[in-house]
């Protein structure tokens, strides 16, 4: 996969995020996926523990993700770093996606710094 396809990945996820769009989060990830936060010290799993996680710590949140940077870490790869800002006041941290051959999110690990 090249790395425009996932910049565009990565940048399609956080637009959609800060439009709270929860059905266009969703058609982002492939069934199986997973979110790995470890801020929070659980693991998301499937459609509905990604909609879940979306709408407790975006939606519940108002939390509005800045993308500082992208950096292609491996072929299927990308770290977003991020700075979020909401009801909970503002971080830092990343997100380091991981896109299956379909081009869909299959994996994030989730941090703040």
């Amino acid at each position: 996969m090249k790395n425009t396809e996932l910049e565009q990945i990565a940048q399609q996820f956080i637009a959609a995020a800060n439009r709270f769009d929860t059905e266009a989060v969703l058609a982002l990830f492939a069934d199986d996926a997973v979110i790995d936060d470890v801020s929070v010290g659980d693991k998301f799993e499937h459609t509905a523990g990604i909609k879940d996680y979306f709408l407790t710590f975006f939606v519940g949140y108002h939390t509005s993700t800045k993308l500082l940077s992208l950096e292609p870490t491996a072929p299927y790869k990308i770290l977003a770093t991020v700075d979020f800002t909401g009801d909970f006041g503002r971080e830092t941290g990343g997100l380091d996606l991981r896109v299956n051959d379909a081009g869909l999110i299959a994996h994030i690990d989730a941090y703040l710094d």
